[in-house]
């Protein structure tokens, strides 16, 4: 938002301000991005608790998988929203690609903890 409040009247100023707004933009596409990351990872936690937990609090495991699947895909709608401003076609065209295989990662792993969960409650 600070980028957007600096001054543009002159043509100097004004590709000073798009490139610190380009700047702010990459930030912004790199922070949800790593979130989305960490919350992935998060997920190798659950699934160890699924295989080898407390048979009582299995379906902990089942919630936190299905909340680190939220928040990977939601974090990756943020990286989407983001990319969508930057001018940086290669770097856009990676963290997309990124993007795509680690929430098809994300929902392959909640199944994977979720058909653990569910044979271990019936």
């Amino acid at each position: 938002m600070e980028a957007f409040a600096l001054p543009s009247a002159s043509e100097t100023e004004k590709k000073q301000r798009k490139m610190q707004i380009q700047k702010a933009t990459k930030n912004a596409i790199e922070v949800p991005f790593s979130i989305a990351q960490t919350s992935f990872d998060s997920m190798e936690l659950m699934l160890a608790m699924a295989q080898k937990g407390n048979p009582n609090s299995i379906t902990d495991a089942g919630v936190g998988a299905l909340c680190a699947r939220a928040a990977v895909l939601g974090a990756i709608l943020n990286v989407k929203i983001n990319a969508a401003s930057l001018d940086d076609s290669e770097f856009v065209e990676n963290i997309l690609s990124k993007c795509a295989s680690l929430a098809a990662a994300t929902i392959k792993k909640e199944q994977d903890i979720m058909a653990i969960v569910e044979s271990k409650i019936k």
